[in-house]
C-alpha cells in the first residue's frame, strides 16, 4: 500500500557545488519537492545555492540535516563519503538520492541498497544517461524487438581534460580512475538496456600510458570486453586527458540481427547528442539536439519520491553495475 503524501517532500541537499546546485534546480522546477535544508564547506556554494531556495535552513553537516523534519537527502559530496552518508541517511528514516558511484565497490553498493531496503526508503543514484531522449528510444527498439537478437554493444566515453579535484587521483577516496568515473555510465546503460548480468570479464587498465601496476594508482585509460549471461559481448572504452582531438568522444552503439542504433556526441560536446537507427548502410535519425536531460534522473526520483517514498527494488541494479565495475578492476 502506498503511503499518502499530504505536502510537498521536504529535502536536504548535502553538498551544493556545481553538480548538487544543477541537481537541486532541477528537482525544485518539477515544484514536487522542496528545498528544507543545504550543507555545504564552501561559503560561496552555500550563497548560490540559497538563490535558488532562500527559505531553506543552512546547516553544518549531515548530523545537523538529519535532526530536521526531512523526507529526503540529496547527497553530492566527495564520492569516498556516498555510502556512508546515504547509509546514515536511510537509517534515520530519508529516502536518498545521491552522485555516482554510490559506492566504491560492489560491496559499499550492496550495504547501502540493504539499507534502503531494510528502511524502506526510496534510493536513487543520478546515472543520468539513461534519461537521455537517445537511449530511451534506442531502449524502445531493443526491448520492442526492432534491432533482433542483440549480440554486440560498444561503448566508449573520453573525456580530455579529466577531473579537476585531487580527491580524483586518490584510489581510497575516488574508488577508481576513469573506469569508475565514466565508464560507470557505460556499464549501467548495457546493464539496465539488456536487463542482464555480467559473465566474464577481460580488461587492461593504464596509467600514464603505462599498464596500471601501483593498486593506490588510478587508471587514466581503459578497455573491457563484457560477455552477459545472453552472450551479448559489451565493448567499452573509456579515458581521462586522451590526445582525442576534441573535448570528449562519447557514444553508444547497439547492434542486433535485423538492425543497429547509435548514439553519438556532436562535435565533441559533453551534451549534444545525435541518435540514429541503423539498417545496413542506411542512419535513421530518431532523436536529435538539444535537449536538457542532465537534471532528468533527479527529476525522476524527486516524482517518485511524491508518489511513493518506498523502496524500489530497481535499486538492485546498481549493485550488478558494481559487480561489473569490480570485475572490470580485477581483469576477469
Amino acid at each position: 500500500m502506498s503511503e499518502a503524501v499530504t505536502r510537498r517532500p521536504r529535502l536536504g541537499f548535502l553538498g551544493v557545488g556545481w553538480i548538487g546546485r544543477h541537481r537541486m534546480e532541477a528537482m525544485l522546477g518539477t515544484g514536487l519537492v522542496e528545498a528544507a535544508a543545504i550543507s555545504d564547506p564552501s561559503p560561496d556554494m552555500i550563497r548560490d545555492a540559497a538563490v535558488l531556495a532562500p527559505h531553506a535552513r543552512v546547516v553544518a553537516d549531515l548530523d545537523a540535516m538529519l535532526a530536521l523534519d526531512l523526507d529526503g537527502v540529496v547527497i553530492a559530496s566527495p564520492s569516498a563519503l556516498h555510502a556512508a552518508q546515504s547509509i546514515r541517511a536511510l537509517e534515520a528514516g530519508k529516502a536518498v538520492f545521491c552522485q555516482k558511484p554510490l559506492g566504491r565497490d560492489a560491496a559499499e553498493n550492496e550495504r547501502v541498497v540493504a539499507a534502503a531496503r531494510d528502511a524502506d526508503r526510496l534510493l536513487g543514484v543520478d546515472l543520468s544517461y539513461r534519461f537521455t531522449s537517445g537511449m530511451e528510444k534506442i531502449a524502445e527498439l531493443v526491448r520492442g524487438g526492432a534491432l533482433g537478437r542483440l549480440f554486440a554493444v560498444d561503448l566508449v566515453f573520453h573525456n580530455a581534460y579529466g577531473p579537476d579535484k585531487p580527491w580524483f587521483y586518490d584510489r581510497a577516496q575516488s574508488g577508481g580512475g576513469c573506469v569508475m568515473d565514466l565508464g560507470i555510465h557505460l556499464v549501467d546503460l548495457a546493464m539496465w538496456l539488456t536487463g542482464q548480468d555480467v559473465r566474464s570479464v577481460s580488461s587492461s587498465l593504464f596509467a600514464g600510458g603505462e599498464p596500471l601496476a601501483a593498486r593506490d594508482t588510478v587508471e587514466d585509460y581503459a578497455v573491457a570486453t563484457l560477455t552477459l549471461d545472453s552472450d551479448v559481448a559489451v565493448r567499452l572504452a573509456c579515458s581521462w586527458r586522451l590526445n582525442a582531438g576534441q573535448d570528449a568522444v562519447i557514444e553508444a552503439s547497439f547492434y542486433g540481427t535485423n538492425g543497429g542504433a547509435t548514439m553519438r556526441n556532436v562535435g565533441g560536446s559533453f551534451y549534444d547528442f545525435t541518435t540514429t537507427h541503423n539498417t545496413g548502410t542506411q542512419a535513421h535519425v530518431i532523436a536529435s539536439p538539444p535537449e536538457e536531460w542532465g537534471g532528468r534522473a533527479a527529476i525522476d526520483w524527486a516524482r517518485r519520491l511524491a508518489e511513493n517514498p518506498r523502496f524500489d527494488a530497481q535499486a538492485h541494479e546498481f549493485v550488478t553495475t558494481a559487480r561489473a565495475l569490480d570485475r572490470i578492476y580485477a581483469g576477469r
